[in-house]
């Protein structure tokens, strides 16, 4: 019976690159993108603080990745044809599975409502929780025009 690591390395692999794709992206950290970039900035006072989970929606993609390449890595496990089959079933479904929990990626985040100086009532949801926050505090509420974020 020949074995091959090969596929196992393969899935491996792949699936620390997917997981090193995955960004976080909180008050405190900035993407390379926004290094520079003048943001506009109004204060408010915080109404209401929500806890939510934030996941990708990245639409299947990873579950689809992870079932390839686990099929591909499976199918060169064993010595025969059905071994090879039998290698590619297992292998994509424990990519696929894999690939799902990946791209979920779920952490949890936190919906600020703030109320700005202006009257305009915002709602701006980030990474963090509710305890990063209270009803009351004095914010600021800082934007590029894509990426809004609320500091104390």
């Amino acid at each position: 019976m020949k074995h091959s690591n090969f596929g196992l390395g393969l899935l491996v692999t792949v699936g620390l690159l997917i997981a090193g794709c995955a960004t976080h992206t909180t008050p405190q950290t900035f993407n390379r993108s926004e290094v520079g970039v003048a943001r506009s900035v109004q204060w408010g006072i915080v109404r209401g603080l929500r806890d939510v989970t934030i996941q990708s929606d990245s639409r299947g993609v990873g579950t689809a990745t992870g079932a390839a390449i686990g099929g591909i890595a499976g199918s060169t496990v064993g010595g025969g044809s059905r071994a090879n089959a039998v290698g590619a079933i297992a292998g994509g479904v424990a990519g696929g599975a894999a690939g799902n929990a990946i791209a979920r990626n779920a952490r949890p985040g936190v919906e600020i409502t703030v109320e700005l100086d202006g009257g305009r009532t915002v709602a701006v949801t980030q990474d963090g929780t509710s305890g990063d926050f209270r009803v009351g505090d004095r914010v600021q509420v800082s934007s590029d025009g894509g990426t809004t974020r609320v500091t104390r």
